[in-house]
C-alpha cells in the first residue's frame, strides 16, 4: 500500500502521535529528513511556511515536511 502524505506546513494535518517526517535545524542545508512519532507540537500558528515545529518522543526537534498517513 502506498502511503499519503500530508503538508507539514498546516498544523491541522498534525497530532500527537502522528508519524512525521521533519528536517532538523542542523539538517537544513541537506534536506535531510528524520522520521518519527509526535511528542508534542511546537509552533503555536495554524501555517508555518517552512513547516510546523515539532519534538519527536526521541527528543529530536525539527520542522514537519510531510505527515505519513497509512492507507487501510
Amino acid at each position: 500500500m502506498e502511503n499519503q502524505k500530508l503538508d507539514g506546513r498546516k498544523r491541522g494535518n498534525i497530532e500527537i502521535g502522528a508519524e512525521v517526517e521533519i528536517v532538523q535545524k542542523h539538517h537544513q542545508r541537506t534536506g535531510e529528513l528524520t522520521e518519527g512519532f509526535v511528542k508534542r507540537i511546537l509552533t503555536k500558528s495554524p501555517n508555518h511556511p517552512h513547516g510546523i515545529k515539532v519534538m519527536l518522543e526521541t527528543g529530536e526537534v525539527g520542522r514537519v515536511k510531510s505527515v505519513i498517513v497509512e492507507e487501510l
